[in-house]
């Protein structure tokens, strides 16, 4: 069901336009990983998951998508997992560590929010890394953000930033903190990047 969906939604997005993906192998690493991926719209989980394949993103959605019996059959046949975003459970933290764990791509959108503006990042992204001991691969997005931006002929772009990987020479609360305002630099870096090569 993922891959059927992910290849029909690629077809669909193309009639849009060509999404230009850069340094996509930053991303070709064996074992479980998590992807922390800049968030404005809805567009951006399409084309990070379509940019991925054909390996499988199993994204944490927030919990109110699974409300309804028909969201919550979709968002678990696109590998998508609900977590509580005012109070996350132990639930937050297991589900992801088993995935990684089985050798299986996260994907977390750590602004927690969409926006366009630089938002202070949650540590989600980062408290799952690095429990479940993995690299964070920062991603960074630019193009249509909704339905009505895609007719306006926005070119989308994907950049991939090099793995962020917790450091073993510090205490882990240390640790956490550079790993923190490692990717917060790389995501602010990535996005620079995009821009300058509009």
């Amino acid at each position: 069901m993922y891959h059927f969906c992910a290849y029909a939604l690629k077809i669909i997005l193309s009639v849009f336009g060509k999404v230009k993906v850069y340094q996509k192998e930053n991303a070709d690493l064996s074992g479980g990983f998590v992807i922390a991926c800049t968030h404005t719209g809805w567009v951006d989980i399409l084309w990070l998951g379509v940019c991925m394949l054909p390996t499988k993103i199993h994204y944490m959605a927030k919990k109110e998508l699974f409300q309804s019996r028909f969201l919550r059959w979709l968002m678990e046949k696109l590998n998508a997992f609900p977590v509580d975003r005012e109070n996350p459970g132990p639930s937050a933290i297991k589900i992801p560590r088993r995935l990684l764990k089985e050798g299986k791509v996260v994907g977390i959108f750590p602004s927690g929010t969409r926006t366009s503006e630089e938002v202070p990042l949650k540590r989600g992204a980062i408290t799952i890394a690095s429990y479940a001991k993995v690299p964070i691969v920062p991603v960074a997005y630019q193009g249509p953000n909704n339905f009505k931006d895609l007719f306006k002929r926005m070119k989308p772009q994907i950049i991939f930033g090099e793995p962020i990987y917790l450091s073993e020479q510090l205490p882990p609360k240390q640790g956490m903190e550079a790993m923190m305002k490692q990717l917060e630099k790389s995501l602010i870096s990535l996005q620079k990047q995009l821009q300058d090569r509009k």
